[in-house]
């Protein structure tokens, strides 16, 4: 897979660069705000997923000089596990709360990614989360040349942190 260096050429990064900031923002993310410290990453780019089967995304937009869609997507019951980390108590079924856990954490990490884009982020704005559960879902938000898929793992299970850029 390779992401098209073009769109962020004129920031000054490089493909590499971009994976290891959105990692270091990921991993950020969820040791202050999941309580979780010990994710690991595979450290090479897959290639984007649009299927899903019993799992939650949850999606942020942007648009300014650069257009985006940052997503999570993870398996139901990591949805579960990160949302009873956040609140500090154990949630079983999937509930409005566990919905705002993953918007939050989306949010979290595209904040992050749009300061990295804009060197401040005066020039772009933030959607508010969407979240997508079920049983079978597709997801598409752009071309395999313009989204960048990082891998992470917790204990067994895995979950996705996309990345599709588009320039102004």
């Amino acid at each position: 897979m390779s992401f098209d260096q073009s769109i962020i050429e004129p920031l000054g990064l490089t493909e590499p660069m971009l994976v290891q900031q959105l990692s270091k923002d990921v991993l950020d993310v969820f040791s202050t705000m999941v309580g979780m410290d010990s994710l690991s990453h595979t450290p090479i780019l897959i290639d984007p997923v649009t299927h899903f089967e019993n799992g939650v995304t949850a999606m942020v937009g942007f648009a300014g000089t650069y257009n985006s869609v940052v997503s999570i997507h993870t398996p139901h019951q990591l949805a579960l596990t990160f949302g009873s980390n956040m609140m500090g108590m154990e949630i079983t079924e999937f509930d409005d709360d566990i919905s705002d856990a993953l918007g939050e954490i989306a949010n979290m990490i595209a904040g992050s990614l749009k300061q990295q884009l804009s060197h401040g982020g005066a020039d772009i704005k933030l959607s508010t989360p969407s979240v997508i559960t079920g049983r079978k879902y597709s997801v598409s938000t752009g071309s395999t040349a313009d989204t960048l898929t990082l891998k992470f793992a917790v204990n067994a299970e895995s979950f996705l942190v996309s990345a599709t850029l588009k320039k102004e």
